[in-house]
């Protein structure tokens, strides 16, 4: 788990290093695969989309993020017919344009208001094929996995210029709620000065997920639990959902 946006191209350049062995890609690259126009909403450094590039992908991708830093790393060594576009579901449009649109990473989590929701799941709904695909995941809150957002679970990688870099996760006291807010702290011996960021995430439960598709029109059509494809349970780690139009 790292932060979804970086405002420093140091850190976006420590994104992909950081994601290494992701085991989400395992479940979303045959579905990139097998669908002839796809968006990635929150695509990140892209490492998805050029990862189906190089796999023979030949139909329409497009990546769409708010963050600058994040699309330059997208667009470096990127195939040109790959799309990078800055902004978010609140200030782009498609219609009926995609097969599947995709949200990796957790990033459905950086929606926090319910405001917020209901427009990227409206926006989704717009932006897909009559028979197109909604694939999603977030954590589940019973796992409760803000608890390993400790220091004692630092992780340790280098950067482009050769540092080890600490990256240190430290979640504030939870309050029962539905959002849990954490400081990401990266450190390294190579750098002048430490760096961080804050971030909040949102989290649903299965039900109130599948009641904000509906009120989008979008209606559940397969959920997992975990990327292995096991069924969704109480306390399991993710909720995948899998949505189209109702």
């Amino acid at each position: 788990m790292v932060d979804r946006l970086f405002s420093d191209r140091d850190l976006a350049a420590l994104y992909d290093t950081l994601c290494a062995g992701r085991a989400d890609f395992a479940f979303y690259l045959p579905l990139v695969m097998s669908a002839r126009s796809v968006l990635d909403v929150g695509c990140g450094t892209g490492d998805l989309l050029r990862r189906a590039r190089a796999a023979g992908h030949r139909g329409r991708l497009c990546g769409l993020d708010p963050a600058e830093a994040m699309l330059e790393q997208a667009r470096r060594g990127s195939d040109p017919a790959a799309e990078w576009i800055l902004g978010d579901l609140s200030t782009t449009r498609w219609d009926r344009a995609f097969d599947l649109v995709v949200m990796t990473g957790h990033a459905f989590q950086v929606l926090l208001e319910d405001d917020e929701v209901r427009s990227a799941c409206a926006a989704v709904r717009s932006a897909l094929t009559d028979e197109g695909r909604f694939v999603f995941e977030t954590r589940n809150p019973a796992a409760r996995a803000w608890r390993t957002w400790t220091p004692d679970h630092a992780v340790e990688v280098v950067d482009t210029a050769g540092h080890v870099v600490r990256v240190a996760h430290e979640a504030d006291p939870y309050d029962g709620g539905d959002r849990v807010g954490f400081t990401t702290r990266y450190t390294s011996p190579g750098w002048d000065v430490p760096r961080s960021s804050r971030s909040t995430l949102r989290f649903l439960g299965a039900d109130e997920v599948t009641s904000f598709l509906a009120e989008a029109g979008l209606t559940v059509v397969e959920r997992f639990g975990d990327w292995g494809r096991e069924p969704l349970t109480a306390n399991g780690p993710e909720i995948i959902t899998v949505a189209a139009r109702a």
